[in-house]
């Protein structure tokens, strides 16, 4: 199996090529307000560490979010118009996915720092199947799930523990576990759990 996956949901772009279930990361730190300078240099990057070229690829994957509302959108638009030219399928990775499969043990809460003291959520299963919907939740809620047994997990530092993980080696399992529900290119869509800063300053 081979496959492209990009990840601009966050500060950190990183870019995952797979050559016969081998892994291939390309990443740019403090990538936060450049992903559409960096992304398609990333792409090369790991395609060439790979040696593989787009239509080696069998299907090409994006995070969908929850994270940068522009980020998102980047790594969907790119990941869409690299299905559309080499006629390959999709497959939808959420930014809790790439936390929850980083760690593959446990039952495990992903968060992603929503700001304003406030998260992005979703809890996992020892499966990695999901028990708790992805959702925007204060710390007090935060601070429930982890009393219900869940193991908070971070790509970063929070405000609350927890432990950090590699998305980058998430995205890679998350791909070649879930590899197989892959779609057309016009299903993928971006997961917001709460309005832009746009949005909401404009009330």
């Amino acid at each position: 199996m081979n496959f492209l996956a990009v990840d601009t949901s966050g500060k950190r772009l990183s870019v995952v090529a797979c050559k016969n279930g081998k892994k291939f990361v390309s990443t740019a730190e403090d990538c936060f307000h450049a992903h559409s300078v960096r992304l398609m240099e990333e792409i090369d990057g790991a395609l060439k560490a790979a040696e593989l070229t787009l239509s080696d690829c069998d299907y090409f994957a994006a995070v969908v979010g929850a994270g940068s509302f522009t980020g998102i959108r980047i790594g969907i638009s790119t990941v869409k118009g690299l299905c559309l030219a080499c006629g390959k399928p999709a497959l939808s990775v959420t930014s809790f996915d790439t936390l929850a499969y980083a760690e593959r043990s446990g039952k495990t809460l992903a968060l992603v720092d929503a700001g304003r003291g406030f998260y992005y959520a979703c809890g996992y299963g020892e499966n990695r199947e999901e028990l708790v919907a992805p959702a925007y939740r204060s710390r007090g809620e935060v601070e429930e799930l982890i009393k219900q047994g869940f193991a908070a997990v971070a790509a970063e530092a929070l405000d609350i523990p927890a432990k950090l993980v590699d998305p980058a080696e998430g995205l890679f399992y998350a791909c070649l576990q879930n590899g197989g529900r892959r779609t057309g290119a016009e299903k993928l869509a971006a997961l917001y759990l709460r309005r832009s800063s746009a949005e909401e300053n404009a009330k």
